[in-house]
């Protein structure tokens, strides 16, 4: 922070001086002291947004220009599909650790035996394509397209395909105490 904070003032008096504009004739145009201008550009004088904003509008550029913003990075998640088994393959699609994950998962149709298990965490699951099957504590229910489920994953859970077709699943999970909303249908106005 403190190395943007001192690229600000040379930036300032670079941009004022390719305008060829005076600290007098920019002081005119913001309001802005000679004197403040000055230690501005020199660094005396850390640069506020009550400073910079006028002095933006002076020059006619964005104020990420006066303070070196560094430009903003390639949005795309860059999927990388991870293999577990002969049968399921997980996408990542957040990139950020800890806080809330999303996943596409492919689970193939090969039917294999529930075995629950348990650990920290929310999760919510929104089925894609196909048909979910989901064991969770006492309950064995069968989710198809367009069918969510959230639950805490302390509680014994397990869940793979019908074995009918491979299912296709978007999964949020998220630290204890995070939990999903899904509104049924939209709010009306």
């Amino acid at each position: 922070m403190d190395e943007v904070l001192a690229a600000v003032g040379p930036r300032l008096r670079s941009i004022r001086q390719q305008r060829k504009c005076t600290l007098a004739a920019l002081s005119e145009k913001t309001g802005i002291s000679v004197s403040t201008l000055s230690r501005l550009e020199s660094g005396q004088r850390k640069p506020s947004l009550e400073l910079l904003l006028p002095i933006a509008h002076a020059h006619q550029v964005p104020l990420d220009e006066l303070v070196g913003a560094p430009p903003v990075g390639d949005p795309r998640v860059r999927m990388k599909p991870i293999k577990r088994g002969d049968a399921t393959t997980v996408v990542p699609l957040t990139q950020q650790p800890g806080g809330l994950q999303a996943f596409k998962m492919i689970i193939g149709p090969e039917r294999s035996e529930p075995d629950p298990r348990t650990h920290e965490g929310y999760e919510w699951l929104y089925v894609l394509s196909g048909k979910l099957r989901l064991v969770l504590a006492q309950h064995d229910v069968v989710l198809k397209v367009g069918e969510a489920a959230e639950f805490d994953t302390r509680l014994p859970h397990w869940f793979g395909s019908t074995g009918e077709a491979p299912v296709e699943v978007l999964s949020l999970f998220g630290p204890q105490g995070e939990r999903m909303h899904v509104r049924a249908k939209p709010r009306s106005s």
